[in-house]
């Protein structure tokens, strides 16, 4: 067992080696609830060649430790490299800096309102505003509900400029057995946008759908 264990943590470690980056991807955390799918992604994003750079608010910082029994220092420890809210002189602050996109999870509704009126005051939504203007895959896990009429036009003002808004919401065809199954079902959905696969799919038509009950009778897909 023990060999076991050190085998897989000596693979995870060969596959962080900067060389083998081939691509690098921001991950931003707000204060919305939902702190565990920034954490749960970065878990997943280590199990690829991927390069992960964290920015997390202050108001994130409080609702992971109201949320889960992770310590930030942990949390700043999955990412490849974090940067201080306030950092406005950081590497995702410049259109220079290449990445394939940003993912904001959890995205709070301020998150949203500064990111549709171009207002941004802190390192989280400058580097959102940089992927936008660089015409790179933004996508926003709003949590938040019931929406009014301003969240709902922010949200739309952003769609048209590009960004992905996806919310995260239970895919129950998949037949999870846990908030673990949904969680990770949801990310790897959201990691589809960008073609990156840790296989937490179960794809419609392939591992599930492929029979159909009607009535009594059960159909099989072709």
């Amino acid at each position: 067992m023990l060999n076991l264990v050190i085998a897989q943590v000596t693979r995870l470690l060969e596959l962080r080696r900067p060389e083998l980056m081939t691509s690098r991807i921001i991950i931003g955390m707000s204060g919305a609830s939902g702190a565990i799918y920034a954490i749960r992604l970065l878990e997943m994003l280590r199990t690829l060649q991927v390069s992960t750079h964290l920015i997390m608010s202050k108001s994130a910082e409080l609702t992971v430790a109201y949320e889960t029994d992770w310590k930030i220092a942990d949390v700043k420890g999955l990412a490849d490299s974090w940067y201080a809210i306030d950092d406005i002189a950081a590497a995702p602050a410049s259109g220079s800096f290449r990445t394939v996109g940003m993912i904001i999870a959890p995205c709070s509704v301020r998150t949203v309102a500064e990111l549709a009126t171009g207002v941004t005051g802190n390192l989280l939504t400058r580097a959102a505003d940089v992927v936008l203007k660089e015409q790179h895959k933004l996508v926003l896990m709003v949590r938040e509900t019931p929406l009014h009429f301003i969240h709902l036009r922010n949200l739309s003002t952003l769609s048209e400029l590009g960004a992905i808004i996806a919310p995260p919401v239970p895919a129950f065809y998949a037949r999870p057995k846990s908030i673990d199954d949904m969680i990770d079902h949801t990310l790897g959905r959201v990691l589809d946008n960008f073609d990156l696969d840790c296989g937490t799919v179960r794809r419609w038509g392939e591992d599930v759908g492929k029979e159909t009950v009607v009535g009594s009778r059960r159909t099989v897909r072709s």
